[in-house]
């Protein structure tokens, strides 16, 4: 936990670690004393900067992160219909989200009982399928409108949520040194366990923004599952597939997306299917 000192300098937060606080001043200090100790380290610039995100980052956040709640509360719904019907024998069965209504009436038309109890909450998800909608529709305008958003989408596997995302989340490049560092930051790095002479290499270590880790997650599979054209990256992760199996090949490939992405907004370029640079 760090201790957020409430002063502002430009586009960065001072934080002030508090484990530093403890090794500097001592836990045992209170009040007058500690405070005294924390205007000290400030002086002498024993303190981070950490990246505060524009106002534009944090409205697409919130579009993002209010779709996804809209459609998680929807899809509960859905699961609750299917399950309370299935304990008296109505199964839904296979059926999209738009013919699922029609499926639900048509299971308890025969039943008033059930068709009473069952349409208040057909009529909380047809409410929010249409804000679902409405998000959405504003999302692609967004990413229509955002020249970065569509060099992102060059990327195969690659679409509007994930573009936008990934931008929300970035919100300024050049804070990061190297593209590398990107992948570490959304926690898709191995972890590290270090104690005398143990040197262990665990599973990635998933901190960062879990939306962002799960995004570049969904476009790596669909890049490795659903999309028939091959270029010089998919074929780089089938390599690892092979060897390592398809999870480790995803997580890498997805890794190696958020790299990818970052030298895209970058360099102002977009995908190449091949290595082979064409001269100019």
């Amino acid at each position: 936990m760090s201790l957020r000192i409430r002063r502002q300098i430009g586009p960065a937060r001072k934080i002030l670690p508090e484990q530093t606080i403890g090794v500097l001043i001592g836990s045992a200090l209170l009040g007058t004393l500690r405070v005294a100790g924390m205007a000290q380290m400030m002086r002498a610039g024993l303190y981070r900067p950490v990246h505060v995100k524009t106002l534009r980052s944090q409205k697409l956040r919130m579009l993002l992160t209010h779709r996804k709640l809209l459609q998680s509360k929807a899809i509960a719904i859905d699961n609750d219909l299917r399950g309370t019907l299935r304990n008296f024998g109505l199964k839904v069965g296979v059926v999209g989200t738009v013919k699922f209504e029609a499926r639900i009436k048509e299971l308890v038309e025969d039943i008033p009982d059930l068709a009473e109890l069952v349409e208040p909450l057909l009529i909380v998800r047809r409410t929010l399928r249409e804000q679902i909608d409405i998000l959405h529709r504003r999302l692609l305008a967004i990413v229509r409108d955002d020249e970065v958003c569509r060099r992102l989408m060059t990327v195969p596997g690659v679409g509007p949520v994930v573009a936008l995302t990934y931008r929300a989340t970035v919100d300024v490049p050049a804070r990061f040194r190297n593209s590398k560092a990107v992948g570490a930051v959304f926690g898709l790095t191995p972890s590290k366990y270090q104690s005398g002479e143990i040197n262990r290499t665990g599973a990635i270590s998933k901190c960062g923004d879990e939306m962002t880790r799960a995004m570049l997650y969904e476009a790596a599979h669909i890049m490795l599952v659903r999309l028939a054209k091959w270029s010089w990256l998919k074929a780089w992760a089938m390599k690892i597939a092979r060897h390592r199996g398809m999870k480790k090949a995803i997580v890498a490939l997805a890794r190696r997306l958020a790299v990818i992405m970052h030298r895209i907004w970058v360099d102002g370029t977009e995908f190449r299917w091949t290595r082979e640079v064409t001269a100019a």
